[in-house]
């Protein structure tokens, strides 16, 4: 008998976030856990943010060009209405067909980034994210956390706007990563990302066992 995706053998589907600084391995390690999950048996798309769809990469193109000159509280602004039509569009129509969706980024950046370094209040932000892109929430949220000069002899030379501001800046946004896992902390763990690329895989892997 075919069960309906969500009473599937492989257990209902899943909204997992990878987050971090620039440089930390988000992109790496989101292939590495759909390969993971894949190997499970389970459906799984991989989305980056901002972008995942035709709005959100214009978006993305925006908050990234160097020519642009947006106040945190626009980018904030920009970031979530991205991240809103993703979850509509992408990410809510998945997990309702039974698929997990893997999540580069998502609200750690927005209130690292903007609320934290830039000083925008926590308070705001984390009600603009959960008010207009708080649906459907994220079952678990892993930040890796990684030395910031390490992170960015990774990543090496900067290619965007925000990448621009430098070591110092991203200092701040490794701080900002942990604060939001001290708020969010009932679906938020912070992953220790210094180690080899197998290292960091096993333990996201071992995590993620513990929300399928």
């Amino acid at each position: 008998m075919n069960l309906p995706p969500e009473q599937s053998s492989a257990g209902p589907a899943r909204l997992i976030v990878l987050d971090g600084v620039d440089g930390c391995g988000k992109s790496t390690q989101a292939l590495r856990l759909v390969a993971h999950l894949s190997g499970l048996g389970r459906q799984v798309e991989h989305v980056r943010e901002p972008g995942g769809t035709t709005e959100g990469e214009l978006l993305r193109d925006l908050l990234l060009d160097r020519d642009s000159d947006l106040s945190p509280g626009v980018e904030a602004l920009l970031f979530c209405a991205a991240r809103r039509q993703l979850l509509e569009k992408r990410i809510g129509p998945c997990l309702e067909a039974g698929t997990s969706v893997v999540c580069e980024r998502f609200h750690p950046s927005t209130f690292a980034y903007q609320a934290f370094a830039w000083g925008l209040p926590e308070e705001q932000v984390l009600e603009l994210l959960h008010g207009w892109a708080g649906s459907p929430e994220p079952d678990l949220t892993l930040i890796l956390d990684l030395p910031v000069q390490l992170a960015a002899e990774r990543r090496g030379v900067s290619t965007d706007r925000i990448e621009d501001r430098g070591v110092d800046f991203q200092d701040q946004v490794a701080l900002g990563m942990k604060r939001y896992a001290e708020v969010c902390f009932k679906t938020s763990v912070v992953i220790d990302a210094d180690g080899d690329e197998d290292q960091v895989a096993a333990r996201v892997a071992e995590v993620v066992r513990g929300v399928l």
